[in-house]
């Protein structure tokens, strides 16, 4: 499975670098291999300064070894080795207008002393970080996860659509990070879901990840916007940054096993600003945005 699916993500990357790059029409992704000293390596590949993304980042790794002391606590193992391997991707486009967006979709598997496996899963999801909202486009990006979700069990989207609404959630500002999508975590064989069933199912969402998300690009990202709405979107951003320097799992897991730094920071904005008690106006687009994140919606 391990081999299937790091095959699946390599091919995955590649197709997502390249149609991003046709849409921006301008930059390129700049490519590092990289290798971890205790075992594995990854493909990073950044876009900067481009007609449409600002930056952004479409990352895949396969990382093996010993599991560190503090992820067997994390886990409630004692030594064991691991191998992960996934693909994670953020864009933070220049225009105001269109929304930041997330995804990731990993493998996981545990080997007791003799090499044998002794637990495996997947994870992953996508969600959706707009500075202005745009119901239609939140529907449409909804309705893309759940038609996926929806080839393969009934409650799979109303369930990790929950779960994504509570996982990407600013507690320290009770708000949500944005309008959510999907989060599953420790997706394991199950009498009725076997390992290649849920392959199936990840791969479905990974495959489906383009459709929910261009079709957005395509219709915002030639929009006029002002200084002041950028202004807005760069303050939105510091919610961004601070979620996953705060609450984002993969980030500390990143930073426990002594992941490659600038891989795992990728996913921040370039431009954010931080601005003392600030609140937008009675009434206005920036008020509506965060009536939503304060209270989820269900978009379809």
């Amino acid at each position: 499975m391990k081999d299937t699916f790091f095959k699946y993500i390599h091919s995955l990357q590649d197709t997502i670098t390249s149609t991003l790059e046709k849409i921006d029409g301008k930059a390129t992704f700049k490519e590092d291999i990289w290798k971890r000293p205790e075992g594995g390596g990854g493909r990073t590949r950044v876009i900067e300064n481009g007609h449409v993304f600002e930056k952004g980042g479409v990352n895949i790794s396969g990382v093996h070894g010993k599991l560190p002391k503090s992820m067997q606590t994390y886990f409630n193992v004692g030594d064991v080795d691991f191998f992960a391997c996934g693909i994670s991707l953020v864009l933070h486009p220049k225009n105001p207008m269109v929304p930041t967006v997330h995804a990731n979709w990993r493998y996981f598997e545990m080997y007791d002393e003799n090499g044998d496996m002794i637990d495996s899963w997947f994870g992953g999801g996508q969600d959706l970080t707009p500075y202005y909202l745009f119901e239609e486009d939140a529907i449409h990006f909804h309705q893309v996860c759940k038609t996926a979700c929806d080839k393969h069990h009934s409650e799979f989207y109303p369930d990790y659509k929950k779960r994504c609404d509570e996982y990407f959630y600013n507690a320290h500002r009770h708000e949500g990070r944005g309008i959510g999508g999907l989060f599953f975590d420790y997706c394991k064989a199950t009498k009725t879901m076997g390992m290649e069933n849920w392959y199936n199912f990840v791969t479905e969402v990974g495959n489906s990840f383009l459709d929910a998300y261009l079709p957005i690009v395509e219709k915002r990202k030639d929009l006029p916007y002002t200084d002041a709405q950028r202004t807005w979107q760069e303050i939105r951003r510091g919610r961004y940054v601070e979620f996953n320097l705060v609450h984002d799992k993969g980030t500390l897991f990143g930073l426990k096993t002594n992941g490659r730094i600038e891989s795992i920071l990728m996913s921040l904005p370039p431009h954010v600003q931080w601005v003392y008690d600030h609140h937008p106006e009675k009434g206005s687009d920036e008020e509506k945005l965060l009536s939503v994140l304060k209270n989820p919606k269900d978009w379809v």
